[in-house]
């Protein structure tokens, strides 16, 4: 018996095969997904892993160049340098969809006409090592934005591949199963049904044959007891 409660008919065994079509159908092309999902999923963990060991060796330079500027600098003359950023960042942000999921696409833009043009205090009165530092910060944050941009799309892609592992494991053990169970039962009952109706139509042909036959016996009865009385 199905887990679930069917009507053995002709017409629900239609609707069974029906759906059992596009069960199978949207089986493959969730696995499909999934595995493009997960093929796309571990290249971008390999980028982000290598983009990681990248960016943190950067930020290794930039704050050993800030800590040579600081042995050269006072801190408060280094306060006093920074205090007042000269270039400002908009930051937008739009979707690009891959696998039918929308990761984020980050995009900055400066208010400067050069990414040189970032030191926000005059030369005289600060060291080299400031300005290495200064434009080390500004060329990793470029790369720590790319970094943030794709341990997003990660994220949301691992998501997308739990929801699609799940669904396609619903439909391969509850659903598929479930609609095949329910149509060898239909199948099974309209067998039944068949075998009955065939059974009980041979017995009405038995008792119809055997019925013409006894009348014909009747008439050839009286037939004969007709001649042999007209023969007296």
């Amino acid at each position: 018996m199905p887990n679930v409660t069917v009507s053995p008919t002709r017409m629900e065994l239609t609707r069974l095969k029906g759906k059992l079509r596009t069960a199978q159908r949207g089986h493959k092309l969730l696995k499909d997904k999934r595995d493009e999902l997960m093929k796309q999923f571990l290249d971008t963990v390999r980028e982000v892993r290598a983009l990681r060991a990248e960016v943190e060796q950067d930020l290794m330079a930039v704050h050993g160049s800030f800590t040579v500027a600081s042995a050269l600098m006072s801190a408060q003359a280094i306060q006093q340098a920074l205090m007042y950023p000269k270039q400002s960042v908009e930051l937008t942000m739009t979707t690009q969809n891959v696998m039918s999921v929308n990761v984020p696409v980050y995009k900055f833009e400066t208010k400067t006409k050069s990414d040189a043009d970032i030191y926000p205090y005059g030369f005289a009165d600060t060291s080299g090592e400031l300005d290495d530092a200064v434009d080390a910060l500004g060329k990793v944050f470029r790369k720590m934005l790319k970094l943030a941009q794709i341990e997003k799309a990660a994220q949301l892609m691992a998501e997308e591949i739990e929801k699609t592992r799940r669904r396609v494991n619903a439909l391969e053990y509850v659903m598929i199963p479930n609609t095949q169970e329910a149509i060898r039962y239909i199948t099974m009952k309209l067998d039944e049904n068949d075998r009955a109706t065939i059974t009980r139509l041979m017995k009405v042909k038995d008792m119809i044959l055997k019925q013409a036959i006894d009348e014909r016996r009747e008439r050839d009865a009286e037939a004969l007891a007709g001649s042999e009385a007209a023969q007296v």
